[in-house]
């Protein structure tokens, strides 16, 4: 297993633009490729698509890509301004029906089933802080 170093710490600014998503892919992959994380990849690459196009589709304004490692987790965040929490994203007992034809709404699913962890931090706005929230995932348990 890959161990994630305490200098895993990246956080990458991105334009509401319809780029940007596929932008925050590519420097996941990257940073990734740099701490030999690599074998992360897909599963933090699926985590990170379905949280940059809900801030994408969801928000008006700009959203951040946050990549860290904590206590030997790989955590993949992405911030936005809006505090609404999607629904069933913190809480587990939660039931999110996905009509079997929709052509939206799956990404929770994915986000549950793929992720080692979940959370979101509801951010208030003082001082320099922009408000908004955090959501995060755990992208898988690596060796410390």
């Amino acid at each position: 297993m890959a161990t994630v170093s305490p200098s895993l710490d990246y956080t990458l600014r991105l334009p509401r633009d319809p780029r940007s998503p596929g932008v925050g892919r590519a420097t996941l992959r990257a940073v990734l490729a740099a701490h030999d994380l690599a074998e992360l990849g897909p599963v933090a690459e699926l985590l990170a698509t379905e949280l940059l196009t809900n801030a994408h589709q969801h928000t008006t304004a700009e959203y951040a890509l946050r990549v860290v490692g904590i206590g030997g987790r790989l955590r993949v965040g992405v911030w936005d301004r809006d505090r609404r929490v999607p629904p069933g994203f913190e809480a587990e007992h939660e039931r999110v029906d996905v009509h079997a034809d929709a052509e939206r709404g799956r990404g929770l699913c994915l986000v549950r089933a793929c992720s080692e962890d979940r959370g979101v931090s509801v951010l208030r706005d003082l001082g320099v802080s922009r408000g908004g929230k955090l959501l995060w995932v755990d992208c898988g348990a690596v060796e410390g």
